[in-house]
């Protein structure tokens, strides 16, 4: 090998040792390998930006855009709120969070359906009693297997089958192709975890409790008339254990029904009076069938769903003092709605708009957008503060962005479009039904991930033009002693263990110059060893740092490294065996 490939070399094991051993972001590490790679001339400009045109990238890109938009629309919540049900025993609880989401995962980007779930199983788990530890990682490895069954399910498979197009010419991978693996391996990942998590998997407390702020407020909701709620009783309705919520009294035609049974029917118009912390505040907002009592909200001049939730707290200089909130026309005063009030944590028991307001009372406000710059600066309150993620769903167009995501898995499935060209044509219909608006889609794309990749690419670039990746792969070839089998077991193995030190899709891309140069040596199909590497890059389940739904539960779960090790490697192990019988199958050398 020549000094650029050993240069390389070092500059990927210098990043290695800095994405396992410091906590600089990734992004920064990779780009900084790329930049060196650059600056010493073993890249061109055009090279280490070629990752930025990889149609892979963008269609990840994209993707994150179309989950944006279900989330917006609601269509994740009643999704979630559907599959999880009420769980007899933790197994149960495991076996409706666990299938849902592999299904969910094998049609949407896996990253994003975590990055929703998290808040609707921390939710779920406490309303069920259930340690959330039990919970967390198997979300986690779900969406990772539920990601290999098809092509858009993971980010990996989609960068892997860009840079294969770029080398075969080809149209690339089916949609459904990866299935032959991504199928037993879903089965296997759900029955070792119904299996062993009772032993292997304890119970842990997170660091960082959702429901630490216990300021209580008094809210109000009304049963929306022809809504999904009416009709229902209050257990049916789900509302019977919210978390950090406890439902006190419904008004009813004028009449205060104190001492709720579970089994009290719900009419339309019924006025709800909760008492709860603010999350749980901001998630009652999020319920299908809830509004605020109409007196409250039908005259404020924006629709409900642009609102935002604002949090504010009365001065001693505010001209409604000492008057209730119905008296001092609080909403015609400042254009907004009082949902909740709270006064020194006692629980006030009485209807919002007969509270009279004083000095210090913390009001939770339904909002236009512009209240926040037209109050920051008034002195009829002391503190004037968004809540984060408290933006309601637009139900209304739940079913259409589902229509729209099925329509884009429809036309791949059929071969009418590629992935790239289906994505964009998603998106783009998401943000002109305005399922989504273009400022959250914009936020929507997660560009530390796109970075990663985009610079992940060049430096696999790199490998290649600097001889680094054909002399890896002579090396590989010498040891399986020209046995494809051996050196497909060699590839599976190495893409594994850079996984569980680095990244997913970083590791993946690193290793395809290794894998393309290893089958050309050998004179055999590259398709296998192709596809070890998506399945292997995807099978990271003994550390946290290795998938990033991992890392993004390991808080949330209150995990220890440890407990990625114990309950994931076993299964890795499981799954390398299963994958390498089944590769060489379906797809022969």
């Amino acid at each position: 090998m020549g000094w650029e490939a050993w240069f390389t070399l070092a500059v990927i094991g210098s990043c290695f040792s800095a994405l396992l051993l410091s906590k600089v972001a990734a992004d920064v590490v990779i780009v900084g390998g790329l930049m060196i790679l650059l600056l010493v001339g073993i890249l061109t400009p055009q090279e280490a930006l070629a990752g930025m045109a990889n149609e892979g990238m963008a269609t990840v890109a994209l993707l994150f855009i179309i989950a944006a938009g279900l989330k917006d629309t609601g269509a994740i919540s009643w999704l979630s709120q559907s599959m999880l049900g009420r769980p007899k025993n933790i197994m149960w609880a495991q076996f409706r969070l666990m299938a849902p989401v592999m299904a969910m995962s094998a049609l949407l980007n896996n990253t994003p359906v975590v990055a929703m779930l998290i808040p609707a199983v921390n939710e779920w788990a406490k309303r069920q009693q259930i340690s959330v530890s039990k919970l967390m990682m198997p979300l986690s490895y779900a969406a990772i297997v539920g990601g290999t069954m098809t092509l858009i399910g993971t980010s990996t498979n989609l960068i892997i089958n860009g840079l294969y197009i770029e080398e075969s010419g080809s149209g690339g991978l089916g949609m459904w192709e990866l299935a032959y693996l991504g199928l037993p391996a879903a089965l296997i990942v759900l029955a070792y975890t119904l299996i062993t998590s009772k032993w292997l998997l304890k119970e842990r407390i997170p660091a960082i409790s959702q429901f630490d702020n216990m300021r209580q407020y008094t809210i109000e909701m009304e049963i929306e008339p022809n809504g999904p709620l009416a009709g229902k009783n209050i257990e049916q309705a789900g509302l019977r254990q919210l978390p950090g919520l406890f439902l006190s009294a419904i008004e009813r035609d004028g009449n205060l029904i104190p001492a709720v049974s579970p089994r009290t029917k719900l009419l339309a118009n019924d006025i709800l009076v909760f008492a709860g912390v603010t999350e749980s505040v901001v998630d009652l907002q999020k319920i299908r069938g809830l509004q605020p009592p109409s007196e409250q909200h039908e005259e404020l001049n924006s629709p409900r769903h642009i609102r935002t939730m604002v949090e504010v707290v009365v001065s001693n200089s505010c001209p409604l003092l000492g008057k209730t909130i119905r008296d001092g026309k609080f909403r015609a005063h400042y254009n907004a709605a009082v949902i909740a009030v709270a006064r020194n944590g006692e629980h006030l028991n009485q209807k919002i708009g007969d509270i009279n307001l004083s000095a210090g009372d913390t009001l939770l406000l339904e909002a236009s957008p512009s209240f926040l710059e037209q109050q920051k600066n008034s002195r009829d309150f002391f503190l004037v503060s968004t809540v984060a993620g408290s933006k309601r769903p637009n139900h209304d167009k739940a079913a259409l962005a589902m229509t729209i995501m099925v329509a884009m898995i429809g036309a791949v499935t059929l071969g009418w479009l590629t992935m790239f060209k289906a994505a964009f044509l998603a998106a783009g219909v998401m943000i002109l039904t305005r399922c989504i608006s273009s400022s959250s889609a914009r936020r929507s794309v997660d560009w530390q991930v796109l970075i990663v990749i985009a610079a992940s690419i060049g430096i696999g670039a790199a490998l290649t033009k600097s001889g680094a990746a054909s002399a890896i792969a002579h090396q590989l070839v010498a040891t399986a002693g020209a046995e494809p089998m051996l050196a497909l077991i060699l590839i599976y193995l190495m893409t594994v263990l850079c996984t569980e030190l680095i990244t997913n899709n970083a590791a993946a891309v690193l290793m395809f110059p290794i894998a393309l140069m290893t089958s050309q040596q050998l004179d055999v199909s590259m398709m296998p060893f192709i596809i070890s590497i998506m399945f292997a890059a995807s099978c990271s389940f003994a550390t946290p740092i290795g998938y990033q739904t991992n890392l993004m539960v390991y808080g949330p779960g209150g995990y220890h490294f440890s407990d990625y090790l114990r309950f994931g490697l076993p299964i890795t192990v499981i799954l390398a065996a299963m994958a390498l019988t089944i590769i060489p199958i379906v797809w022969p050398f």
